[in-house]
């Protein structure tokens, strides 16, 4: 049989042995210790009848048990999913209902996510979740090596969305795809930080990292000082943050005093990225930012590396397509494009995913003849750069050019004072959420001068709110319907039709 990535995984901590895998909190765990967790977990999957075929979902804590469970299911065959966790309950059933999971495992940390009145069978690792208690039956197991059940063709993956405009989208792939999607170079001295609460945001940089022979770090949240201190005291090597993130570490008070000469990489990517914010990095942080662009559905689908991120022209790029990937833009009538022309980017790789769990009206429509249809706006320019320009439904085109809340995004940042900005737009009004430089608010009149300038727009569609911190989802993308709900008509018509059903 094929390899397929857990089989590597075990490999690779076996190899390991009494060398540090990973560290969480003040502890190191050993390769020899990460397989222990995940034999004795794979045995107590096994005594609750779950094996190949079967799909196992995780609202999961970023720990080592939360690391260990996704592997030891994987190990026995089992597709499995870490689920996104989007703020209301009937989101969170619709998610656990499209994925149709044989088992949802919950920790103690995650109890409260899961949603009430579901039809799927529970199992708990510590205090205060419910069904039986996965790690106390591991607890009892052996930890024996275990042969690798999983087949290559056989559903091994199913990726959760964030959800951030509705119930999310559950993507799969094969054990292969999957595999395929995290092979990584041999690259010993990686340091990985992972920071965030929830392990459904970084598992392809976890298996990255591992099957490369690198180290893990975890943190079980974001918070930007120790984000600083954990580069510092870890010798990280590399680093993802999203935009909004990127911001509060390169604007924090110990940036200038911490020893960050152990970072090789930070890659930002997620969410708009405005050249003011990337030149900042830059500047800050020296030749180690990158960018990059993708989706849950493809992967990362371009990188813009540190050493091409020297150009002022290319601070409004993500870097060329990856090995293997295809790209193509999409005019509204239906015709491809040439470089210089904006269109919906449409991705083909290798690495891709098959399509949606139980949405085949929308995996009919997301994924044609091999693409995937992003519903991304973008271009490439005469250097092979792809440019993301927002997604489609958001950009306007006014007198032959187009107004994205990128767009919007980069002048209001340019405004002195401001830090930094997330645009969304509401229909015909664009509502900005501006961060000030210590010191006084925004100024909201020199923005919304600033655009009524540069884009042509109405001073009476702009609205303009001074905020402490951008509002951000889990995942810590910028929080657009937060934003949009800070203009208060549009959250009055909202509750209004709330009461009319």
């Amino acid at each position: 049989m094929t390899d397929v990535y857990v089989a590597d995984i075990v490999r690779r901590a076996s190899k390991a042995g009494d060398s540090q895998l990973l560290r969480y909190r003040d502890q190191s765990i050993t390769g020899t210790e990460l397989n222990s967790l995940i034999f004795r977990y794979a045995r107590a999957f096994e005594r609750l009848d779950i094996g190949r075929n079967d799909i196992v979902a995780f609202f999961a804590p970023t720990t080592p048990d939360g690391l260990a469970v996704r592997y030891a299911a994987a190990l026995i065959g089992a597709a499995t999913c870490y689920l996104s966790a989007p703020p209301s309950p009937e989101q969170r059933a619709g998610l656990i209902a499209r994925v149709a999971p044989r088992l949802l495992v919950a920790f103690g940390e995650t109890a409260h996510l899961v949603p009430t009145g579901i039809n799927v069978p529970l199992a708990a690792v510590g205090d205060g979740a419910p069904g039986p208690r996965l790690d106390e039956l591991a607890a009892t197991a052996g930890d024996e090596p275990i042969p690798c059940r999983a087949h290559p063709d056989d559903i091994g993956m199913v990726a959760s969305s964030g959800g951030t405009t509705g119930t999310p989208k559950a993507s799969f792939r094969s054990f292969a795809k999957y595999t395929n999607l995290v092979q990584a170079p041999e690259d010993p001295d990686r340091r990985q930080l992972i920071n965030g609460k929830l392990a459904y945001l970084s598992q392809t940089l976890l298996d990255t990292t591992l099957l490369g022979g690198g180290t893990v770090v975890l943190q079980d949240t974001f918070d930007p000082a120790d984000t600083l201190a954990a580069i510092e005291s870890e010798k990280i090597t590399d680093l993802l943050l999203l935009e909004p993130q990127l911001d509060e570490v390169i604007s924090h008070p110990s940036v200038a005093a911490r020893d960050l000469s152990s970072l090789r990489m930070l890659i930002h990517a997620g969410a708009s990225a405005p050249p003011t914010l990337r030149r900042r990095a830059r500047s800050q942080l020296g030749p180690v930012v990158g960018h990059g662009y993708g989706a849950n559905e493809v992967g990362f689908v371009s990188i813009l590396p540190p050493q091409e991120h020297d150009k002022p022209e290319r601070f409004t790029c993500a870097g060329r397509a990856r090995p293997g990937v295809e790209v193509r833009f999409r005019a509204q009538d239906g015709t491809i494009v040439k470089p210089g022309e904006a269109g919906e980017i449409e991705v083909r790789s290798p690495r891709g995913a098959d399509g949606y769990r139980n949405m085949p009206e929308r995996q009919a429509t997301a994924f044609v003849d091999g693409w995937y249809r992003t519903g991304d706006l973008g271009c490439l320019d005469s250097e092979g750069f792809i440019h993301f320009l927002g997604r489609a439904g958001e950009v306007v085109q006014r007198n032959g050019n187009l107004i994205t809340p990128g767009h919007i995004q980069e002048t209001v940042c340019q405004v002195p004072g401001v830090r930094f900005a997330v645009v969304a737009r509401n229909e015909d009004t664009w509502i900005v959420a501006a961060v000030p430089w210590p010191g006084g608010p925004v100024d909201s009149k020199a923005c919304q001068d600033a655009i009524c300038k540069e884009h042509g727009i109405s001073a009476k569609s702009i609205i303009i709110r001074s905020l402490e911190r951008i509002p951000v989802t889990e995942q810590g993308k910028p929080d657009l319907a937060a934003i949009r709900a800070l203009e208060p008509r549009r959250k009055f018509n909202w509750q209004f039709r709330r009461h009319r059903h």
